[in-house]
């Protein structure tokens, strides 16, 4: 297909495709001549996760770190997910030496975890904001937290597809994607059970 029927097939505007190619992020297509090229399913996939990864937020040097992760990933795939899931979002300042709230709660509940990676960094910075205005995790609230998440990434990982690159795919997308759907089901519960407490006698609302 020429380039007018990627921009139509993907809804990428022109100027953006042509952004992508001189930046590196989309393969060039097969030249015909000296102006034009053809490009394939390949391409428009490219494109549709290039879209997908920038509409999550990811400015454009850590959409190149996922893409090069899936051109050419590490001889671990563990560490080839893990570098992947480093790319998005929150991003916190992962060089500090230490991180003593975060490995507190791994090791209360007993988490296998490699300290260097990004999620703990976040899990410290997000615990030193909770102390920091005086309502610090209690142990109860940690294992009852963890008990449960540790359930919601089973369910999350049972799916992941055997093939590097779209395993790449589904733990950077999937990761972004699900967790605004856990944190809008946690608000959704905490409604559910206040309106239980505050009115036993109140019904679901019928459709």
């Amino acid at each position: 297909m020429r380039v007018s029927e990627l921009v139509a097939q993907t809804g990428v505007p022109l100027a953006t495709v042509k952004y992508y190619l001189r930046e590196g992020l989309l393969m060039a297509g097969d030249a015909t001549s000296a102006t034009r090229a053809e490009y394939g399913e390949r391409h428009v996939h490219r494109l549709v996760l290039i879209k997908a990864l920038s509409g999550l937020g990811l400015p454009i040097p850590k959409i190149r770190v996922v893409l090069q992760l899936i051109d050419h990933p590490q001889d671990s795939l563990f560490d080839t997910l893990g570098a992947a899931i480093a790319a998005l979002p929150p991003y916190v300042d992962a060089n500090a030496a230490e991180f003593p709230r975060a490995k507190s709660v791994l090791d209360r509940l007993g988490q296998i975890y490699d300290p260097q990676f990004v999620a703990v960094a976040q899990l410290e910075s997000a615990l030193a904001a909770a102390e920091g205005i005086g309502m610090p995790m209690t142990g109860e609230r940690i294992d009852a937290y963890g008990r449960h998440i540790r359930g919601i990434a089973e369910a999350d990982l049972a799916p992941i597809p055997p093939s590097t690159e779209s395993a790449i795919e589904y733990a950077v997308l999937g990761t972004a994607i699900y967790e605004p759907v856990i944190a809008a089901m946690r608000r959704l519960a905490h409604q559910d059970l206040m309106s239980k407490m505050l009115d036993p006698n109140r019904k679901a609302p019928t459709s």
